[in-house]
């Protein structure tokens, strides 16, 4: 048996922790000052790792390996099994060009700019975040306000600020999913807790939208709309995280939130001429003019329906217990590790919730979508492919960065930061979301900065006193917004709308709502850690 070591270098925590986070800091360094690519600096922050959990922190070569053996399967399943199955519905509403048809039926909810911006970048960008994430929201709803005739550098800024209030529950829940494993808390819990912090930018975004499109005159004119679409959204997701499920939490938001914007007669109210001229300025896509069938566009719905109602079955009691059956749970081969009090760790063992997944939920409702899309099964399986082969780099990166992750959790060594970090006192609920919006600003990824820092947080709540499941969901709702500065996302939305190289020019316009929204989530957690908001998780 392997006892972690919370001093294991020269006896003092200080030193300790800073060879600790060498894992951390060369994978931040390499990303964030080298530029290196993602997979690449999770690769080399792995072997960093392994290194100093083996000569760092005493752990025996063979459960370092077989730590970070582990680490990667999870990021394979049920992480990547969430988003390969996701984007593979997406893809086949491309190919079957039932895509074009929902951006068409978009398009016809309202002729105000500053409407359709809330409906394409905010309320459909959160399905997609929903049901892919990893830049697909960002570099579609670019494109989309792009065909109606935004400017490109407004469409690029619009999507990224966008993305903000459903990262968290992005691709299926994976955020929260991957938190909770490297935590060891419950996800209800931890999914409770965020599902009650990202709600309140939700508030807030939509009318920063309407402010980006058309300035003071558009939060003048449009602040209803937007105002009842944040509040629909912010309750539904709310509702979702907390009594439903994590899975579901953007899906239904982005639903209710639709259907709460085009419910306000404001919003369907033609735009003046003035405010098209003035927001308008490029040339709209012609296909938008093309009439589909009530069949088409119903058809278009309907992976979207699909997901809903496979979620929602999966939630009755005998479905539930037959899934949760099915659900295997073994000893981890090779690794025998015991936490400073000398109990074995969670992490001596591996669950596999072989049916009780979103990925597997998603797989079978793609299955019956590509029935109502017409989709071949030899023309799916080939999607399904392209979507694996489309994702590649993106795989190696998540099982990289949490197979480092496990490397860390299990050698002692987040504990061991943890411990340092602690000292920052009351402070440290402000400070959490910082973190978070760290991680994700450097990797581009809230799953990644959750695995990275998720179990970190948790020890130093643990000793300085604060609630884990707090400053866990804090490092997962202040990541959120570091997502619109990452060089990932920058160079996605720069990609789809044809401005290759002007990332610094994005940078510049979109950091300070990053900022000033992470501002917000600080003081948010702050009061939540106290009897001014501690109501707020009761």
């Amino acid at each position: 048996m392997f006892v972690q070591q919370l001093q294991p270098i020269a006896d003092s925590l200080a030193l300790s922790a800073l060879v600790a986070a060498l894992p951390l800091i060369t994978v931040l360094v390499l990303l964030g000052a080298v530029r290196m690519r993602a997979h690449h600096a999770g690769l080399i922050g792995l072997a960093v790792a392994l290194v100093t959990a083996w000569l760092g922190s005493g752990m025996p070569v063979t459960q370092a390996l077989s730590s970070a053996v582990q680490g990667a399967v999870f990021g394979l399943f049920p992480i990547m099994w969430i988003v390969v199955n996701a984007l593979w519905v997406y893809r086949m509403t491309v190919r079957t060009q039932h895509f074009d048809v929902l951006r068409r039926s978009f398009s016809r909810l309202s002729d105000d700019p500053r409407i359709q911006a809330l409906v394409i970048a905010f309320c459909f960008g959160a399905l997609l975040e929903a049901l892919a994430g990893f830049g697909a929201p960002v570099a579609i709803s670019a494109v989309m306000l792009v065909a109606l005739g935004f400017d490109p550098v407004k469409a690029a800024v619009v999507a990224l600020v966008a993305n903000t209030a459903p990262v968290a529950f992005g691709a299926m829940g994976t955020p929260v999913v991957t938190l909770a494993q490297v935590t060891g808390l419950p996800l209800d819990s931890v999914a409770s807790v965020v599902g009650r912090q990202t709600p309140l930018l939700a508030l807030v975004v939509p009318l920063l939208l309407v402010v980006l499109v058309d300035g003071r005159r558009g939060l003048r004119e449009t602040w209803l709309p937007a105002l009842a679409c944040g509040a629909a959204f912010a309750v539904a997701q709310f509702a979702a995280a907390n009594f439903v499920s994590a899975q579901l939490a953007d899906i239904g938001a982005a639903l209710v939130g639709a259907a709460a914007l085009v419910a306000v007669p404001a919003a369907r109210r033609p735009a003046s001429a003035d405010v098209r001229a003035a927001v308008l300025t490029g040339a709209r896509s012609e296909d938008l003019d093309v009439r589909d069938s009530r069949r088409e566009t119903v058809r278009a719905y309907a992976p979207y329906g699909l997901i809903i109602v496979v979620f929602s079955l999966a939630q009755i009691p005998p479905f539930k217990d037959w899934a949760a059956a099915a659900t295997q749970s073994f000893d981890w081969p090779l690794l025998d590790v015991a936490g400073p009090d000398g109990k074995p760790v969670g992490g001596n063992v591996l669950t596999l919730p072989l049916v009780a997944t979103g990925g597997t939920l998603v797989l079978l409702a793609g299955l019956v979508t590509a029935a109502v899309l017409g989709v071949r099964a030899r023309g799916a399986v080939n999607e399904w492919l392209a979507t694996v082969h489309e994702l590649r780099f993106a795989i190696l990166t998540v099982t990289s960065v949490l197979a480092l992750a496990y490397v860390m959790n299990l050698s002692g060594q987040a504990a061991t930061i943890g411990h340092f970090v602690a000292a920052a006192g009351a402070g440290l609920a402000f400070l959490s979301p910082v973190l978070g919006w760290f991680g994700v600003a450097v990797t581009g990824s809230d799953t990644s900065a959750n695995a990275l820092f998720g179990a970190l947080q948790v020890t130093a709540a643990q000793q300085s006193g604060l609630a884990p499941e707090l400053l866990a969901a804090a490092n997962s709702s202040g990541g959120v917004l570091g997502k619109m500065i990452s060089p990932q996302n920058l160079t996605i939305a720069c990609a789809a709308v044809g401005l290759a190289g002007r990332e610094g020019d994005l940078l510049r316009k979109v950091l300070p709502w990053s900022l000033a929204l992470l501002l917000v989530m600080c003081l948010i957690v702050l009061g939540q850690s106290t009897a001014v908001l501690g109501w707020m998780l009761s």
